[in-house]
């Protein structure tokens, strides 16, 4: 898919730089001419001559170089690719490019190009979600800059949280997924993600172990074949998909309410792990506790958002996913779900402790569907979604 692609490949100076090697080797494996550009902070990372010598091209990196200039300006070195990556991108890359600064070789190129251009972000987790890195996402995105991750894992400062570049593969395949067809193209997807939060009082509620990274997963896949999505989502751990609608809620109740008012879609996905019941009547102030007098709580059941969607006349969407975590007689549960709920596909997984899947990175799921119990090998979370991603896109069709 990327044979006689032409990379202009920006290598930023963050320590994932380092990772930037490996994604030429693998840029060049696919049949990609790889053009690299370093700052002068990735030289602090990576040496001009490792990348060169795995790129198979010579380095470029001052923007008033006689040479390079007499050989290629930086107007033309900027148009002559068919993508624009930059992996990493430092926080500092992104903010000049959402204020459109240029003043070394890498900005000047983003600036001065007509090429589509991607980025993999990578920072310490507190500068990822600082507001003005947040603004500056938000700014390229709507200047039409693609976005790949980031990931959420242990930093190299030693803090944890998503910051963490895409791994080499998972850029390559959005990468792939630019240049290929977008099957999702004019489709409106919704997807529901992460646990509810049902209060018991202000400061006390009620919920699962769901980190919202699968639903985070999918919306990212959905994107990168060309869908609208729709993301509702609870109190998750996860950043959502950039690119994405989306929608913050609390409760099984708001999120009833986003689903509904996102309605009509052509598929609609329910990853969330909602909670099955809430506290009837919880209290406006904080309980307090007294010993030996235990509060009795009562419990209503939450509205069932998946059931109430798929048993729709008139506006059902055109697929209908559900999600079954189970910890027992996955397939016979499972199948009992999908038939009661009334959906299409019941997406079933062991979330028992011993498997590591409820809050991991892997998941190992069986696809429910007319055709029976398809047992998938575990994966990471994101090739899950990958491959649920082409199979609604086929669905659809």
């Amino acid at each position: 898919m990327l044979q006689d692609k032409r990379i202009l490949l920006i290598l930023t100076g963050g320590i994932a730089a380092y990772k930037g090697l490996d994604l030429i080797r693998r840029l060049r494996e696919r049949g990609a001419a790889v053009t690299p550009v370093l700052t002068r902070a990735a030289e602090q990372f990576v040496t001009p001559l490792s990348v060169s010598a795995l790129a198979g091209e010579k380095v470029y990196r001052d923007l008033f170089d006689l040479t390079d200039e007499a050989e290629m300006g930086h107007i033309q070195l900027s148009r002559s690719a068919d993508l624009i990556l930059v992996a990493p991108a430092t926080a500092d890359i992104m903010a000049k490019m959402a204020q459109g600064r240029a003043d070394d070789l890498a900005s000047t190129l983003l600036l001065a190009t007509d090429t589509p251009v991607m980025v993999a972000p990578a920072m310490n987790v507190r500068m990822w979600d600082h507001p003005a890195t947040q603004r500056n996402l938000a700014q390229i995105v709507a200047d039409g800059v693609s976005i790949v991750g980031p990931n959420k894992g242990d930093m190299a400062c030693g803090e944890y949280g998503p910051g963490r570049m895409s791994e080499p593969l998972e850029i390559i395949a959005a990468v792939e997924a630019h240049f290929g067809p977008r099957p999702l193209s004019g489709k409106r997807v919704l997807v529901t993600s992460g646990p509810t939060h049902e209060p018991i009082d202000p400061v006390r509620y009620i919920a699962n172990r769901s980190s919202g990274a699968q639903g985070a997963a999918l919306g990212r896949a959905l994107l990168d074949l060309g869908a609208e999505v729709i993301f509702v989502t609870g109190p998750a751990d996860v950043a959502p998909p950039v690119g994405a609608q989306v929608v913050a809620v609390e409760t099984a109740q708001g999120m009833k309410e986003a689903v509904s008012a996102a309605l009509p879609v052509d598929a609609a996905v329910f990853a969330a792990a909602v909670a099955d019941w809430r506290v009837e009547g919880a209290s406006d102030k904080k309980l307090k506790k007294v010993a030996g007098n235990m509060p009795a709580l009562q419990f209503a059941e939450n509205p069932d958002i998946l059931a109430e969607v798929a048993q729709m006349g008139t506006g059902r969407p055109g697929l209908v996913v559900g999600f079954a975590a189970e910890t027992n007689d996955v397939v016979d549960n499972a199948t009992a779900k999908r038939a009661r709920k009334g959906c299409d596909w019941i997406v079933a997984n062991d979330v028992s402790p011993e498997t590591g899947i409820m809050g991991g990175s892997e998941n190992a799921v069986i696809l429910i569907s007319d055709a029976g119990a398809e047992t998938w090998p575990r994966m990471s979370k994101q090739d899950v979604a990958t491959k649920l991603a082409q199979r609604i896109a086929d669905a659809l069709a």
